[in-house]
């Protein structure tokens, strides 16, 4: 099971490698996609989990019980394909591939399943077509 959360640590966390502690006991595989942390500040962290739904929710309680509050992440892009140009810039941005434009019609594809909203794209079309939302949560 994959699960997109976003993790914030308050300012007495950000010191304690607990990201770590849940790859050591809880065996879940970590795919950090964007962090904002400094010792002695309160931070965020994207993070991909993989695991089995029990381990998932076991490691959920655990950064509970030491103060980091999880927040399930549910990104949606979307942008107004009507006014697309597909001028690629989107695409070039993308690092995860979810925006692509490719032969032999080169229009402007979207997979939502590589999306680790970013947000590269919003900054990178010159139309401002791209919006990003997150269900209870930003970062």
């Amino acid at each position: 099971m994959n699960k997109k959360v976003i993790l914030t640590f308050p300012v007495d966390a950000t010191d304690r490698p607990l990201t770590y502690e849940l790859i050591r006991i809880y065996d879940i595989k970590i795919n950090i996609l964007k962090g904002e942390i400094q010792p002695g500040r309160t931070g965020s962290l994207l993070i991909e989990m993989d695991a089995d739904e029990l381990r998932i929710e076991q490691a959920i309680a655990f950064l509970n019980d030491n103060g980091v509050t999880v927040s399930p992440v549910s990104s949606k892009i979307s942008y107004d394909e009507t006014r697309c140009i597909n001028c690629g810039n989107c695409a070039s941005a993308c690092f995860s591939h979810a925006l692509t434009i490719e032969a032999p019609d080169w229009k402007l594809q979207f997979n939502p399943e590589k999306c680790i909203a970013c947000k590269l794209c919003l900054k990178a079309c010159p139309l401002k077509l791209f919006k990003i939302e997150f269900s209870d949560c930003t970062i």
